[in-house]
């Protein structure tokens, strides 16, 4: 029995060691990563508060996002129903023009495809509030025919379509008729396009460059003629002394020269309604410049249009006694 309790002791010691040295020998649980030490702790606390603070701002944006949606949605709602029906805007600009006098004729450049002739005349009518002037009057059939016009009964003109003269004025000389003597004369010339200062929206882009500072091309120059010539034959010639572009088409129908540009400004380039016009002191005569006869001392002006003439004091009365 003494030596079976001995037995029992050393096996319980050794068995007791066994443990100490599993324990102690690495194979513990707290040895293999099941505990966490303070240090980690701290991190795991902070991934987890990164965690939540993700998840937070997440469900802040989300908010946020849903707040400006609903803003958006409003403000959308909001212009719909501001938005006037296209019937009621044009109605309502009616009555204003109505009430105001103002005209809903477009401007010139602005007018969608040709106008015709009455269309053009009630505009530039519009445009300018054009009626009568110093270089608009009447035609007188009776002085006309007195000073040598041939007018149609049918027709009220011309053969080349040309409405009387006012009484007073110089009835057309027809260029083949006229023999061009060595006799000078003088006369006073200018060119001029300020017109289109007071209109450069409507202006092409590309000719910008082309219109003086002070509307200028040909300041007013007193210039030499000779006897039977006309404005054309002038105009011509002092354009090429001066070296400044012009640019005319012969029309049968009209038995004249037509000027479509000077200085590289064309007819149309500012507007359906602008071009090249001429006035003989202060009188914008009703036919071309080629068949103006020029008279010792006339002071002949070529100016440029924007509103058909209405814009120079050029608008032209048709109609005779």
């Amino acid at each position: 029995m003494k030596i079976t309790k001995n037995k029992v002791i050393a096996a319980v010691a050794i068995i007791a060691l066994l443990i100490a040295a599993f324990w102690y020998g690495g194979g513990a649980p707290g040895l293999q990563g099941w505990n966490v030490s303070s240090k980690d702790k701290d991190t795991v606390s902070e991934a987890v508060q990164e965690n939540d603070a993700d998840k937070k701002a997440e469900a802040d944006l989300g908010e946020s996002d849903k707040a400006q949606d609903e803003k958006n949605n409003s403000e959308d709602d909001k212009k719909s129903e501001d938005v006037i029906p296209e019937e009621q805007v044009n109605d309502k600009k009616t009555e204003s023009e109505k009430e105001t006098g103002e005209s809903n004729v477009p401007k010139p450049g602005l007018a969608e495809g040709e106008l015709t002739a009455d269309e053009k005349v009630a505009l530039a009518k519009e445009l300018v509030g054009a009626g009568s002037s110093p270089g608009v009057e009447k035609g007188s059939k009776t002085y006309s025919e007195s000073q040598g016009m041939i007018i149609d009964e049918k027709t009220g003109k011309d053969k080349y379509l040309t409405d009387p003269v006012p009484e007073g004025k110089p009835v057309p000389v027809e260029p083949q008729n006229v023999q061009i003597s060595d006799v000078e004369y003088t006369c006073t010339l200018s060119v001029r396009c300020d017109t289109i200062l007071n209109n450069m929206d409507w202006l092409d882009p590309e000719k910008t460059e082309l219109v003086p500072e002070d509307g200028v091309i040909f300041p007013a120059t007193k210039v030499t003629f000779y006897e039977g010539e006309s404005v054309f034959n002038v105009l011509q010639r002092e354009m090429k002394k001066s070296k400044i572009h012009m640019e005319f088409k012969n029309t049968p129908i009209y038995n004249s020269a037509y000027i479509e540009g000077i200085n590289n400004l064309y007819e149309f380039d500012c507007g359906e309604l602008s071009g090249w016009m001429y006035k003989v002191n202060d009188w914008f005569p009703n036919y071309g410049c080629s068949r103006y006869g020029l008279k010792d001392g006339d002071v002949v002006e070529l100016v440029y249009t924007c509103s058909l003439g209405a814009d120079v004091g050029g608008f032209y009365s048709t109609g005779g006694e």
